[in-house]
């Protein structure tokens, strides 16, 4: 075992979860190699991990990012990305700071021209290997399944919740929908926990409320909006005016989407398959796998959607009990599925 780093003593309840992301969703093979990328606040959800490698006897790197820069990153450290390159597995398990999205950029670069199967848990964290990394990912990957057949043949889809929000997209077969189940390949990595299936909009139009969190940095710092939902008014994919009585919030976000050209921009149409996530938690990892609909402004995975365009942000809005309509078909009503 190549372990860059020393590993920590860590609480058992995480075994389940550890054991999930590396025999169930990596499905990582005694044969092959495993970069873990964690920092200091992460060690411990990484040691738990680390073990389970260990149990399976691949080969293993734990590369704590402080040993190789200051945060926040500009850049991902050159040493971590030729180390990832040269495994078959990988686990980003650590914590986001402010502006630090093309470090991660560099990183899933690595991940892609390998064809690495990359686990990515940004800001993990107890909560989440208790409760949404616990999923049964077999169960999720098949509701997943069934889901985005019918999403790939829909035109347009609207979405309506009680808390404001009535959004009409259009969709198109050159943006191509992608599964991130949990079950994670070579053809794309994905978040775990996992649970969505999403792709590039065509355009967007209405209004979404996000009555869930936001993503990025913002989502530590203000959690769950319920309270002070955020109204957005989209016209041609694009934010035309919102209002939020959390005056700072609004401040940031509205600072946040006018970044580059495109930070306006929906690039994201995202819904939640995670059954084992019930609640909004404040945390964008998992409380974006909720069963609901989540849309991100900013980069719209042209790597992997197809789209024509890009961004250097990217930052998930939550709107909570959707109900969605592919078409003339209803396929969840107020956060449940109907199919």
């Amino acid at each position: 075992m190549d372990i860059k780093h020393v590993t920590v003593d860590f609480d058992k309840e995480l075994i389940q979860g550890a054991y999930n992301a590396i025999r169930v969703c990596l499905r990582l093979k005694p044969e092959e190699r495993i970069t873990i990328i964690t920092d200091n606040e992460s060690l411990e959800i990484a040691s738990a991990i680390a073990a389970e490698v260990k149990e399976v006897g691949a080969e293993l790197s734990l590369m704590v990012i402080e040993d190789f820069a200051p945060r926040p990153l500009k850049n991902m450290p050159q040493p971590i990305l030729d180390d990832l390159a040269k495994s078959q597995v990988s686990i980003f398990c650590a914590i986001a700071h402010t502006g630090e999205l093309r470090s991660r950029i560099d990183m899933t670069e690595v991940v892609d021209a390998h064809r690495i199967r990359h686990g990515h848990m940004v800001n993990i964290n107890r909560q989440i290997m208790l409760e949404g990394m616990r999923a049964d990912f077999l169960k999720v990957d098949e509701l997943s399944q069934r889901l985005i057949e019918k999403a790939r043949k829909a035109k347009v889809i609207r979405i309506k919740s009680d808390g404001g929000t009535d959004m009409v997209s259009n969709f198109v077969p050159e943006l191509k929908w992608l599964k991130t189940s949990g079950i994670i390949s070579v053809e794309k990595w994905g978040n775990l926990p996992g649970g969505e299936i999403f792709t590039s909009p065509l355009s967007c139009n209405g209004t979404f409320v996000v009555d869930g969190v936001v993503g990025d940095y913002l989502c530590q710092k203000y959690g769950d909006l319920k309270d002070t939902p955020l109204k957005i008014e989209i016209k041609d994919s694009r934010i035309v005016k919102m209002e939020c009585a959390n005056k700072e919030l609004l401040e940031e976000f509205t600072a946040y989407t006018m970044t580059d050209e495109n930070s306006n921009r929906v690039g994201e149409f995202a819904i939640g398959t995670n059954l084992a996530c019930k609640k909004v938690i404040g945390h964008i990892l998992q409380d974006e796998k909720l069963p609901t609909i989540h849309i991100a402004f900013g980069h719209p995975y042209s790597a992997h959607t197809g789209a024509d365009w890009q961004s250097t942000t990217h930052i998930d809005c939550v709107c909570i009990e959707c109900s969605i309509w592919f078409d003339d078909e209803q396929v969840m009503d107020k956060g449940k599925f109907l199919i």
